[in-house]
């Protein structure tokens, strides 16, 4: 120890601290600066200082005190061998590890799309790296408060500001909030703000009386624990810079649902559409998409989990391109096929392999888990994807195809790329293809400029296709959006929300069909967990279409190759299990039905194409 410390005294920007306390205490401490070694080139350098403490301790003796004459006083030297050798000797008395310290207990809230969620397991993979690997259930039990944030629409920002002024109370009041036994951290609570608010309002949340710690953009988490540091000496911590690369393919992510037989894995980011009521090109940045070996990898550490079904998310998740594989040139933008009468603003400059190319090995090495995806855009449904939707069991029978609007000159200034007709088409053509297939859609209403006739060409649009599901908006004017730079938010919000309300009254005489079409027939249902209505009776899952299903948990016969069951084969099914079950009630939102057996999700479809070819063979 006293050669280490030697070493680091002839080192520049050193010094020593040294206190001599009455009863020969002696304190030194060692102070010295260095760079900081979290930077990236995107951040500037700073120095910090960084500290060292030996503390040493004797009692006074008759072989110290009182000294005859200056040469008897203990000089540096004799302090910090004599120190080194009573470290040696506590070192030696202690048999155990030195404890590690916790970095700090986090909470986090996400509100927004999938996408935040997924983003929110990237997060906390990352903190758990750096140390902080602890996750508590309230905030009041916090050191650190994450808020990941939505910045599609006015109604989720105002949700955001509710809860930070409830954080900020935590912070401000920390000291009388512990003394009651409100809160039970251990300091002030560090909060941070991510995702497509902390882009979009990031000058504003970090002037909103010291509400807010750490602001932190979609494409900056790896930052993070280096901003949480900036805010220990006192900065703020900030990084919203958008890439061009980043996909975090290379973090596992923290799965927030630990018993979860579900789970959301990200493909692509960012967005090239720029339509023009929608800020996610500007909060997300633009497309790229993750390598396809990297996606494998990660579903199959999914899989190994007992995970069933997984979601595929992006942005624009169809519209996924991997051109990091592709070593010729050969494939340009030119060969990038979009949906029959469709067109986008953003060219493809180098197609590499697409959506359909990903669905086809995730769905071949992964026969037993189902596969879902959203949010796609109706452009990018060539239709080698739709056959190949058709052709693979365990790519679900679900498409979501977001229309927006029913009126073709609303969609020329939405700058969707497609006309009413060119949607219907294609709606036309998915179910030609897979004619059991569940369409879902979002709508808005109100957008600028709308008239009364063309609100009514959304109605009918709605009647026409019956969507098994649809999230309907009124609109809400985003600043950067090219409607903010070149419309008139003209609407009145009580116009707004009368239209919203027609809209959904419209999907909900409509959907009623989706689900009675349901009636008599057998379902693959995975168990998703207990019926929160009836919890110790009942079991609730989803079919391959998306539809809710709830029946009662009985024995049935088990078709699984496993000896759990009793002597006649059967046991009641559980939370992952595929369950083949008879539809027998419909409601316009959910199916009631009877358990007939568990079965593996390949069993089923090879029994079910086994009597349809017995059928046609009859006939």
């Amino acid at each position: 120890m006293a050669s280490s410390l030697s070493s680091i005294l002839n080192q520049p920007h050193c010094a020593l601290r040294m206190n001599i306390h009455r009863g020969c205490c002696l304190n030194f401490k060692l102070l010295y600066t260095k760079l900081h070694p979290d930077f990236s080139s995107r951040c500037r350098s700073t120095l910090r200082p960084q500290s060292y403490s030996l503390n040493f301790y004797r009692k006074c003796s008759n072989s110290w005190l009182p000294f005859s004459n200056k040469s008897e006083i203990p000089n540096l030297g004799h302090v910090i061998a004599q120190a080194a050798l009573t470290n040696a000797e506590q070192q030696s008395d202690s048999s155990s590890a030195p404890e590690i310290i916790p970095r700090g207990r986090i909470y986090h809230e996400t509100y927004g799309c999938q996408m935040n969620i997924n983003d929110m397991e990237i997060v906390l993979s990352i903190m758990k790296k750096a140390g902080y690997s602890e996750v508590v259930e309230n905030p009041e039990s916090a050191e650190i408060i994450f808020i990941n944030t939505c910045a599609i629409r006015d109604n989720a920002e105002q949700k955001v500001w509710q809860r930070l002024n409830y954080f900020w109370f935590l912070k401000r009041h920390w000291k009388s909030n512990v003394s009651i036994g409100r809160s039970e951290s251990l300091h002030p609570p560090k909060v941070v703000v991510l995702g497509c608010m902390a882009e979009r309002l990031k000058d504003r949340l970090l002037d909103s009386d010291k509400m807010v710690d750490v602001v932190c953009g979609p494409d900056a988490y790896r930052d993070l624990p280096r901003l949480l540091e900036e805010v220990d000496y006192g900065q703020k911590g900030i990084n919203t810079l958008l890439s061009l690369e980043e996909t975090y393919a290379d973090i596992c992510p923290v799965r927030i649902s630990k018993n979860s037989v579900t789970a959301f894995v990200s493909i692509m980011r960012g967005c090239n559409n720029m339509c023009s009521f929608c800020i996610v090109p500007f909060t997300r940045g633009r497309e790229r998409s993750r390598p396809v070996d990297s996606i494998v990898r990660e579903v199959g550490e999914l899989s190994k989990e007992g995970v069933k079904e997984v979601m595929l998310l992006g942005q624009n998740v169809n519209s996924y391109n991997d051109a990091s594989v592709i070593e010729n040139t050969e494939k340009t933008g030119d060969d990038w096929r979009l949906s029959e009468g469709f067109s986008s603003l953003c060219k493809v400059k180098k197609m590499g392999l697409r959506f359909s190319d990903l669905l086809h090995r995730l769905s071949m090495e992964f026969p037993e888990m189902r596969f879902r995806y959203t949010s796609p855009h109706p452009k990018d449904f060539p239709d080698e994807l739709l056959y190949l939707m058709r052709e693979r069991h365990n790519i679900c029978k679900s498409i979501h195809l977001p229309a927006q609007t029913g009126s073709t000159t609303v969609l020329e200034r939405m700058r969707r790329g497609y006309t009413r007709e060119a949607y219907l088409d294609l709606v036309e053509k998915i179910r030609r293809i897979i004619p059991d297939v569940g369409i879902s859609s979002d709508f808005i209403c109100g957008f600028c400029g709308e008239t009364e006739e063309e609100h009514g060409d959304t109605l009918s649009l709605i009647k026409a296709v019956g969507y098994d599901m649809a999230y309907m908006f009124a609109y809400s004017m985003r600043e950067k959006t090219h409607a903010h730079r070149n419309y008139v938010d003209d609407v009145l919000d009580g116009i707004k929300q009368r239209r919203l309300t027609e809209l959904i009254d419209a999907f909900r005489n409509s959907t009623g069909r989706c689900y009675d079409s349901q009636l008599g027939s057998i379902q693959l249902v995975l168990v998703e967990g207990p019926n929160k209505r009836a919890p110790d009776t009942e079991l609730i899952g989803k079919t391959d279409r998306g539809h809710r299903v709830t029946f009662t948990n009985i024995p049935v016969p088990n078709h699984v190759d496993d000896d759990d069951h009793d002597e006649d084969g059967k046991r009641s099914p559980r939370v992952g299990d595929y369950v083949e079950v008879r539809i027998l009630k419909s409601t316009r939102a959910s199916l009631f039905g009877e358990a007939l057996a568990i079965t593996r999700l390949s069993l089923f479809y090879r029994t079910v194409g086994d009597e349809v070819d017995a059928c046609a063979s009859r006939n």
